[in-house]
């Protein structure tokens, strides 16, 4: 029996104390409420390690991207411990650093110049999506 992958789970950074968990926050709300609404759904990280049973149980039996916000990776080795291995694992940096988009440095509020990062950490959530989606 094959199981058919309706949705993909999105675990993201919850840290607010780097900018790369305020990109990793709003791009994956972007693919959520924008690019992706019907493919994905939202693991809430805090919820996900604090023991919630529905979180665990949606990402132990489908596929999950996490996207984290600095090099501590905490969705990922949330995810790894709790529920298996993620189908992708994304790294703010290692994206803008491929993209060659400088590191934002705002905590909430982006300045204008830093919703570039969140459109192109947006697109690459989305073609990850679409990989698991089609594999």
């Amino acid at each position: 029996m094959t199981l058919e992958i309706l949705k993909v789970g999105i675990v993201s950074c919850s840290g607010e104390a780097v900018p790369g968990g305020t990109i990793s926050r709003i791009a994956s709300r972007m693919v959520l409420d924008e690019l992706r609404p019907d493919a994905t759904v939202t693991i809430c990280l805090p919820l996900f390690i604090a023991g919630g049973q529905e979180e665990r149980d949606f990402a132990a039996t489908y596929p999950t991207i996490t996207v984290d916000g600095c090099e501590k990776r905490c969705a990922q080795r949330s995810t790894e411990k709790l529920s298996g291995k993620p189908g992708k694992s994304l790294l703010i940096p290692e994206i803008l650093e491929k993209h060659g988009i400088e590191k934002p440095t705002s905590l909430r509020k982006l300045k204008p110049e830093e919703t570039v990062a969140v459109q192109v950490v947006a697109e690459v959530i989305a073609r990850a999506v679409d990989e698991i989606l089609e594999s």
